[in-house]
């Protein structure tokens, strides 16, 4: 197997090169900076031996290897932990354990010396000689340029005058769309889940600082004071009593909603990083999670609405009170875990559901609206629920006369058949063009240029 370096100047497009590497060829990319949740235990990450860090010692003597976390700032608090070097060798020594037990990976790593004292400079060294005896590594560095040129097979050299074309081994005015295609030779990692990351998930989601907590504190004191201030509700007032307690239902579950988009962009990068299972896995794992705590605050509700006041008991209503409030908080799921949107457009987006009911479904309004434009009520569950209300059904215009839940129920999942139709056109759209640009990479491969800069970069083996 061979090791690569890529050098240049600052501003050449190294970085850029590997990222292209990583566009056009499935690889295990580490980054110069990886975002880790800094709340981690070291000690706690799957399949890890940390007494494999260089510094870890250090830990075991002061016995706090098992509080250790990583450590750095997240939604604007700084978390002591590890250090900037100690967290870059964390990742360096992440990769090479998960690692070992494969062959014939694409290893690709941006500036491994970053950030690291020249006293750890022979750990990552020797570390790097043990990879490329089973895997390909392609690395740029600013630091120790000596050092990596001479352990390197090849060396890759970028310009910022002319980013068209690199120098390879000497060669130069080397196509670069040919040297990317060139170099991307190699499997992707396979990560298999076991019971080891998902009580990792476990631990970090009920952690202090992985948000459930806090969702139960601020639950526990909304509650209380729901329970104190509508104590004793008369019947005729149960529109009031849904709406209040519906209200603190969205503001104990919306925070752990709003959060994720941030625990998404880690969770990918501590994924990309191979700290734990795949990107799919966990966010299957955490919408599980999201939507059980959505259940779990809704049951509250209908529990305390019942004690302050006694007519919506039946079991119609608990269904109405969940699948109205999966309604209006089931978009921040859908976009927070599962588009690239950042946190506003998320936040913004994700409020469109609580804003149109409040404009369209009639329930604040019973009968009022322009023509025509009223019938839009008939898409929110918020309408069908009212429906079903003692006090305000009979105001309400054109309530179904049958199969009123279901209609509540359908109407509640439309935003997830609208996501779930946008996301199949994407993937679509996403395949269709896969699918030319193999055919191009395909026609690319079949050139003699390109056997020749293979045969140049792995020698026979590429034959």
């Amino acid at each position: 197997m061979t090791l690569t370096v890529c050098v240049g100047a600052s501003g050449s497009g190294k970085t850029t090169f590997l990222n292209d590497v990583y566009k056009s060829h499935k690889c295990t990319y580490i980054r110069q900076y990886h975002n880790l949740r800094p709340y981690i235990k070291v000690s706690a990450i799957p399949n890890f031996d940390p007494t494999a860090l260089p510094y870890w010692d250090i830990y075991v003597r002061e016995k706090k290897e098992r509080g250790i976390i990583v450590g750095g700032t997240i939604a604007g608090q700084f978390m002591p932990g590890l250090s900037g070097g100690q967290r870059k060798l964390l990742l360096f020594e992440l990769i090479v354990q998960r690692t070992a037990s494969q062959n014939n990976l694409l290893i690709v790593l941006d500036e491994p010396f970053a950030g690291v004292t020249d006293d750890f400079v022979p750990f990552i060294v020797s570390r790097l000689n043990e990879m490329r005896k089973n895997h390909n590594i392609l690395l740029v560095t600013n630091d120790h340029v000596d050092t990596l040129k001479k352990m390197a097979d090849n060396t890759v050299t970028v310009s910022a005058i002319d980013r068209t074309k690199v120098r390879i081994n000497g060669k130069e005015g080397v196509d670069r769309d040919l040297a990317l295609l060139a170099m991307s030779i190699g499997d992707e990692y396979a990560h298999n889940t076991d019971n080891h990351d998902l009580k990792f998930f476990a631990d970090v989601e009920f952690s202090k600082d992985g948000g459930i907590p806090g969702v139960a504190y601020f639950g526990i004191f909304a509650f209380g004071l729901f329970l104190l201030t509508f104590w004793d509700s008369s019947p005729g007032n149960e529109a009031l009593v849904l709406i209040a307690a519906g209200m603190i239902s969205f503001f104990v579950a919306n925070p752990y909603f709003l959060q994720l988009t941030d625990w998404r962009i880690y969770m990918i990068e501590e994924a990309e990083a191979l700290l734990h299972s795949s990107k799919s896995m966990n966010k299957f794992l955490k919408t599980c999670l999201t939507l059980g705590l959505l259940v779990i605050i809704s049951t509250i509700q209908f529990g305390v609405m019942n004690i302050v006041i006694d007519t919506l008991g039946a079991g119609k209503f608990y269904v109405g009170i969940l699948f109205d409030n999966l309604s209006l908080l089931i978009s921040m799921v859908c976009l927070g875990l599962y588009t690239n949107l950042p946190q506003q457009a998320v936040q913004i987006l994700g409020s469109m559901p609580f804003l149109f009911m409040i404009f369209f479904s009639t329930t604040f309004s019973p009968g009022a609206g322009v023509a025509g434009l009223k019938n839009l009520r008939y898409l929110f569950a918020r309408y069908y629920l009212w429906c079903m209300t003692p006090g305000v059904q009979l105001s309400m215009e054109g309530c179904p006369e049958s199969n009123n839940l279901l209609y509540l129920v359908l109407s509640s999942l439309l935003t997830v058949f609208l996501f779930l139709a946008y996301m199949g056109v994407k993937q679509s759209y996403k395949k269709t063009h896969k699918v030319k640009a193999e055919s191009s990479r395909r026609e690319s491969m079949k050139t003699l240029a390109y056997a020749e800069l293979q045969l140049e970069l792995f020698g026979e083996k590429a034959l």
